[in-house]
């Protein structure tokens, strides 16, 4: 029983400090990560939230 509530604890700890998909946060994020780690999903999100979805 302590071993399931530390990997839920753990699991749930280390969610919360991903940032939100969209956020400045997200996107500096994603310009550091290799382009070869980025999944599909990842990669689309990226070209529509942080490429054409910037106002600047």
């Amino acid at each position: 029983m302590k071993k399931t509530f530390l990997t839920i604890l753990f699991s749930f700890m280390t969610s919360a400090c991903a940032p939100e998909v969209r956020s400045q946060k997200w996107c500096d994020m994603m310009e550091d990560k290799p382009k070869g780690e980025w999944t599909a999903n990842e990669a689309g999100e990226y070209a529509s939230s942080c490429v054409f979805g910037r106002d600047d």
